[in-house]
């Protein structure tokens, strides 16, 4: 196992139905970890910093743009190829309640729940809903009820089947997508070239561009952009200078920032921060 020192959890919500943590790793290993298991099916909710869960010879890129799956009794590691650590937020659901909500075409056969996929992409909503929800519950906002009922509207817009894009394509274009996205998120204010990111994976840039909205339905670039978008979202309850913080992620100024931020998530940064941060 790793060592504890180098995680911090926190529990946001326990309740009959349902568990909410915080868990933030400072990622000083880079190789990979020893296995574990997950004493509970979780979803995870990556939001801050990225890291690679390893499940037998299958491989699974944990960014703000994906839900991973840890499935009960389900042997795994963890390695961290960019450096600066990782934050998430892990949902644990009471099974019958989680096999109710689940589309039966995510569960594989059998008595015991766990889900066929590692990991799902999720869209726009579920990432505000992530950040909504770590935001009221640490700063004591939400009381347990709503928490839940955020916790769980988060959960089914995770796993619903209008909302989620699965990757698809053969393993190793899986593969190449993955390290498009480290390469991406090893810094998310650099303005990347298509050729420099294709450089840095190793295949043409056409490859590269095919292959990626192959694997994931979307260009690189609007991927990077949910990246940083999704990256604003957790920053936003932190800062003050909104100009800064888009220039910090790469928008040239804040007006792109802030027309970039309307268009995803149907707010400008300042109107979301007063209307769901600061009620």
């Amino acid at each position: 196992m790793r060592a504890m020192s180098e995680f911090d959890t926190r529990l946001l919500l326990q309740t009959p139905t349902l568990a909410v943590r915080e868990v933030a790793c400072a990622g000083t290993h880079r190789h990979l970890s020893e296995a574990e298991r997950s004493a509970v099916t979780e979803l995870v909710f990556p939001y801050r910093g990225t890291y690679v869960v390893h499940v037998g010879d299958e491989e699974a890129v944990a960014d703000a743009s994906q839900v991973l799956f840890f499935n009960r009794g389900e042997s795994y590691r963890v390695s961290h190829p960019n450096p600066g650590g990782d934050a998430s937020l892990v949902v644990s659901v009471d099974e019958a309640l989680l096999r109710e909500i689940a589309p039966a075409h995510l569960l594989r056969e059998g008595d015991a729940l766990a889900f066929r996929l590692h990991r799902l992409r999720i869209d726009a909503r579920a990432q505000v809903l992530v950040a909504l929800l770590r935001h009221s519950l640490r700063e004591g906002i939400a009381e347990p009820l709503e928490g839940e009922s955020l916790a769980l509207t988060l959960v089914q817009r995770a796993i619903g089947p209008r909302t989620t894009h699965a990757a698809a394509s053969s393993v190793g274009r899986q593969r190449l997508v993955d390290r498009a996205k480290l390469v991406l998120m090893r810094d998310l204010a650099r303005r990347w070239t298509l050729a420099g990111v294709a450089s840095e994976v190793g295949v043409s840039p056409v490859y590269l561009t095919q292959s990626f909205q192959m694997v994931e339905g979307m260009p690189l670039y609007r991927y990077q952009l949910r990246l940083r978008l999704a990256r604003a979202l957790d920053l936003l309850s932190e800062v003050d200078d909104l100009t800064t913080l888009g220039l910090s992620l790469g928008f040239s100024s804040h007006s792109h920032f802030s027309a970039a931020f309307q268009q995803v998530y149907g707010r400008s940064p300042s109107e979301f921060r007063q209307s769901a941060l600061r009620r």
